[in-house]
């Protein structure tokens, strides 16, 4: 089908998904166009370049990889860089599935993911390579290949006069990539990653954000996982963009990096905004090419600094690797609010599968009816993008209840439709009997001027149920002041009755995943039994005192 001419693209003229070309489609328009395709620290790639040298690859793909039904499946254990974009285009070339290994994850979780996604290779960096020693591969057991050893060019060498061209059959329901789920919560789920959920969400991102061939993306989260891939080369392929890569994101090198490649499309997930946020800012900080900046799950507050700061329209959404629902932020999106639903996605009750009521706030914003109102975000109308955990039935068989896809999100709804989320149904924890989700007591701390990052999690209580903890990371020079703090709490007039954290830890920072996610897990572990300072509620009366022993 003919590409679309992404400038011109609108939401009504976009194709449907089942009529979206393949990657290969999208990399092979690009197959003539001399203009810069990749920029990397002081190397450059026309798109002409990018499609050859993904040909190269697709051809020692074609090579390396099983053709008697064993899973063409090659684990990629790398920065960001060149390679991962050419290794991409390959994969679409010749028919093969990228695996994308997670570079936090050690020892026997590695291995675990290595044998999960059916490696039958792997390609890495001299220095990750330690991280393979001694571990049990499966089929990738001896056929590790570094690219910085010097070998590299010579196994390409005999490829180079045989670049695929020609693609391999597929169409959207191939199987391109495996992407790993965070595992927040439990061990990382393999999704599987079709070309309809590349093609079409790149078409799709790149008309929102109405971007052209005349654009600069920037690719700064990691390529293994799913909101780079999706949001940032997707939609840069494309258009036919120009796409600068960063081998790891670094809050002081962002506005360098826009201004020294003249980027003015920014992708970013989770929390980037709040650390580029926290650097020390400078009068001419709007002085750059940025234009929009699209992402999931930034703090609203800081949607609008950000905005100001960087002279940029931020657009921010929610979702998740699945892509079983989408809920998407509107100009007229109350504070707050994560957005409007898509078609089909509503919220119910988890335990009945019932529909749940609409919220109740009284005069100062408090939500009255939180335990009844809160319920998971759900796809009534079937799975949506979800697409299937790879070779995991029984945690496919649990997104997928009753025909429906169940997010394991929780939300509550205004009158007006809007959605809150309220925590993942991991995060749900009750409190002298009551039901409380833990986002909507994160957005009330986030004020306290104080706060850079805030993460709001469960920890026992010593007679039953749990008691709210928050760990707060404050702005550099700032300090934690315990009376100020509670004065701030007493003035909040949406904090519920339940929600004033009983522990409080101030922590220099937060532990989350490699794609900026908080590893509340290891927080509730530790509970107030840290290093860092704590100061505990004793009483109902909101005052903190300091806690001065771990076994307190």
């Amino acid at each position: 089908m003919p590409l679309p001419k992404l400038g011109d693209v609108t939401a009504a003229s976009l194709p449907s998904p089942d009529d979206a070309p393949t990657v290969a489609e999208l990399l092979l328009a690009r197959a003539e166009d001399t203009k810069d395709g990749l920029l990397f620290e002081d190397s450059r790639w026309s798109w002409q370049e990018h499609v050859t040298e993904s040909a190269v690859r697709a051809s020692w793909l074609d090579a390396e990889l099983p053709h008697d039904g064993q899973p063409r499946h090659v684990g990629l254990l790398l920065d960001n860089g060149p390679e991962f974009s050419f290794l991409l285009g390959a994969a679409a070339l010749s028919d093969a599935v990228i695996v994308g290994l997670n570079l936090t994850r050690r020892g026997g979780q590695l291995a675990r993911d290595v044998l999960a996604g059916d490696c039958q290779m792997i390609v890495t960096d001299s220095n990750y390579l330690p991280l393979l020693e001694g571990l049990d591969l499966g089929p990738a057991n001896g056929r590790v290949v570094v690219l910085d050893d010097g070998s590299w060019e010579e196994r390409l060498a005999p490829h180079r006069a045989t670049p695929r061209l020609d693609p391999a059959p597929s169409d959207g329901d191939s199987l391109r990539m495996l992407i790993f789920t965070s595992g927040t919560s439990g061990e990382p789920k393999a999704v599987r990653v079709t070309d309809r959920k590349i093609a079409f969400p790149g078409i799709a991102m790149a008309a929102r954000g109405s971007i052209t061939r005349d654009d600069v993306s920037y690719l700064s989260m990691p390529m293994f996982h799913s909101a780079c891939v999706m949001q940032g080369w997707a939609p840069t392929v494309a258009s036919g963009a120009t796409m600068s890569i960063r081998r790891k994101f670094s809050a002081s090198g962002f506005l360098p990096d826009v201004r020294r490649y003249g980027v003015t499309y920014f992708h970013y997930v989770g929390k980037p905004l709040a650390y580029i946020l926290a650097t020390p800012s400078a009068p001419d900080d709007a002085d750059n090419t940025l234009r929009v900046s699209c992402g999931n799950e930034a703090a609203p507050a800081d949607i609008d600094r950000f905005a100001e700061r960087f002279g940029c329209k931020v657009e921010d959404g929610f979702g998740s690797t699945e892509g079983g629902v989408t809920v998407t932020r509107t100009p007229d999106t109350p504070m707050g609010s994560i957005g409007v639903p898509g078609p089909g996605v509503t919220i119910l009750d988890p335990i009945t599968g019932g529909p749940v009521p609409d919220a109740e706030f009284d005069e100062n914003g408090v939500l009255l009816n939180a335990e009844e109102a809160t319920g998971e975000i759900v796809n009534a109308t079937g799975a949506g993008h979800f697409a299937g955990y790879y070779k995991n039935e029984q945690a496919e068989s649990e997104r997928m209840r009753g025909g429906m896809y169940w997010s394991g999100d929780l939300a509550y709804r205004d009158a007006k439709g809007f959605f809150y989320f309220a925590g993942r149904s991991g995060e749900w924890m009750r409190v002298d009997g009551e039901n409380i989700g833990t986002a909507p007591i994160e957005r009330i701390l986030a004020r306290y001027a104080p706060v850079s990052q805030v993460a709001v999690y469960a920890v026992p209580d010593e007679q039953v149920g749990d008691q709210v903890m928050a760990a707060l990371v404050l702005h550099d020079g700032a300090s934690f002041d315990a009376a100020e703090f509670a004065e701030f709490l007493g003035r909040q007039d949406d904090l519920g009755t339940k929600w004033a954290p009983r522990y409080v830890r101030i922590s220099r920072e937060l532990p989350r995943t490699a794609t900026n996610k908080v590893l509340k897990r290891n927080l509730a572990q530790e509970t107030w039994h840290c290093d860092d300072p704590v100061w505990r509620r004793p009483g109902s009366d909101i005052s903190y005192e300091a806690l001065t022993s771990v076994d307190d």
